[in-house]
């Protein structure tokens, strides 16, 4: 059975090590560099300490995915939109972890107030489009060319889901 709870501290290397995998061998993200424990450290120190959840979906004691969502951005006329993240071990899509994930943390935003939610999404990975689309996700638009990893051009599909 897998659950969906908060993030403790003790889950910090697997949701490292889901990060770190996506970093090195997709443009799910477009960092280049792994990250350190200390860098995850200071990453959901940041997160709590702001009052953004972090959550993973578990099983038998196992970090199997994670996600979080935070400011989309830092002008005051934005305090009701966030941006989320939604990251799944590489062993392990396709399972519905991810839709466990997301569901949680829509069902967090509205609670909290939120009106809008967004997803940055690299405009060729047709399997998070199709995903967020399932949510009721829409494609609010793209910025071509805004990002650039593995010797190409990147185009960041911007979703968005209303949440009232």
């Amino acid at each position: 059975m897998i659950i969906i709870r908060p993030a403790i501290v003790t889950d910090l290397n697997a949701i490292m090590d889901i990060i770190n995998h996506n970093i090195l061998h997709s443009t799910a993200m477009y960092d280049y560099a792994p990250k350190s424990e200390a860098d995850i450290q200071q990453w959901y120190t940041d997160r709590i300490t702001a009052g953004w959840p972090v959550i993973v979906a578990e099983q038998d004691g196992n970090v199997l995915g994670y996600g979080s969502y935070s400011s989309f951005r830092f002008k005051e006329g934005y305090k009701f939109t966030v941006e989320h993240s939604v990251y799944v071990n590489h062993e392990q899509g396709g399972k519905g972890i991810g839709s466990l994930l997301l569901a949680e943390l829509i069902a967090l935003a509205k609670k909290e107030g939120y009106h809008t939610m967004i997803g940055g999404i690299d405009s060729d990975n047709a399997g998070s489009i199709a995903f967020h689309k399932k949510f009721g996700f829409t494609e609010a638009g793209i910025l071509k060319e805004s990002g650039y990893k593995f010797g190409k051009w990147l185009d960041l599909l911007f979703m968005q889901l209303i949440l009232e």
